[in-house]
C-alpha cells in the first residue's frame, strides 16, 4: 500500500467515510451496552478509527473481538462478582481505562497513518497489545467466578479472588484462550502473518503475567494505579512483539 493520504489501510475516500460511520456506530453500541462511559466511548471511537486506518478492516475486527470477549467476561457471573465488590461499575469503563487498555495499540498504529514503513513490525505490536488487553481482562473476570484456588503470583500463597496479583488456573486458561482468539482473528484477516502468531500471542500472554506481578508488587501496596499497570503490561507486550518481529527481519 502506498504511503501518504488517505492513510495506510484506507484505499479511498469512500472507505474513509465508511470507517467513520463504522467506528461511531461501534462506540454508540458500546455506550448503549453500558460497557463504557460517554467520554470513554469518544476515546474508543478515536482509537478504533486509528486502528482501522492502520490495520484495515481486519484491524477493526480484531478490536471488535477484544470488545466482545471483555464484554461477555465482564458480565459472566456478575452477581457473584458484585457480592465480592469486584464487579465492573454499572456505567462502564471510564476514558482512563479505555486509554490504559488500548493506548499501547494506538501508539503502534499511529505512525501507519502517515507511512507504511515497518508496517508488519508495528502491526505485530498493535495486535499483541490488543491480545494482552483481552487476556488480562478475561483472566481476571473468569478467575473471580470459576477460580477455585487463587494464589499470589509472587509468593504462590493463597489469596482472595479478585485481589491484585492473584492468579487462578481457570482464569489463566481463559486468558490464554482469549489472547489466542484475538491473535487468530488478526491472522485470519491478514493483519499479521501466520508466521507471527506465536511471537504475538506469546508476548500477549507474557504481558498478563507482567500485569499480575505489577499488581502484586506495586498496585497492591498503592504505589501504582490499575490504569498504569494495564498500560505498562500492554506496552510490554507491544514492545516485545515489535522487537522480536524486527529482529526476525
Amino acid at each position: 500500500m502506498a504511503a501518504g493520504w488517505p492513510p495506510f489501510g484506507i484505499a479511498s475516500g469512500l472507505e474513509f467515510g465508511f470507517a467513520i460511520v463504522l467506528v461511531v456506530s461501534f462506540a454508540l453500541v458500546a455506550w448503549g451496552m453500558r460497557a463504557v462511559t460517554v467520554i470513554g466511548a469518544l476515546w474508543g471511537a478515536l482509537i478504533a478509527f486509528l486502528i482501522y486506518v492502520a490495520g484495515g478492516f481486519g484491524g477493526f475486527l480484531t478490536l471488535v473481538m477484544l470488545f466482545v470477549l471483555t464484554a461477555v467476561s465482564t458480565r459472566f457471573g456478575y452477581s457473584k462478582k458484585h457480592s465480592m465488590n469486584a464487579a465492573e461499575k454499572e456505567h462502564g469503563r471510564a476514558a482512563s481505562q479505555v486509554l490504559a487498555n488500548l493506548g499501547a495499540a494506538a501508539l503502534c498504529g499511529l505512525p501507519l497513518l502517515f507511512v507504511d514503513v515497518m508496517s508488519a513490525v508495528l502491526l505485530a505490536g498493535m495486535v499483541a497489545a490488543l491480545a494482552e488487553a483481552a487476556a488480562d481482562t478475561v483472566s481476571s473476570e473468569v478467575g473471580q467466578v470459576l477460580g477455585r484456588k487463587t494464589i499470589l503470583i509472587t509468593t504462590f500463597r493463597p489469596t482472595e479472588a479478585g485481589r491484585n496479583g492473584g492468579v487462578s488456573a481457570a482464569g489463566t486458561v481463559a486468558g490464554v484462550v482469549a489472547g489466542c482468539v484475538v491473535v487468530t482473528v488478526a491472522v485470519l484477516t491478514r493483519v499479521i502473518s501466520p508466521a507471527q502468531f506465536w511471537v504475538v500471542a506469546g508476548f500477549a500472554i507474557a504481558g498478563t503475567l507482567i500485569d499480575s506481578v505489577l499488581g502484586a508488587t506495586l498496585e497492591r501496596p498503592g504505589r501504582l494505579g490499575n490504569d498504569s499497570v494495564n498500560f505498562t503490561s500492554s506496552s510490554f507486550s507491544a514492545f516485545g512483539a515489535v522487537l522480536v518481529t524486527y529482529l526476525q527481519g
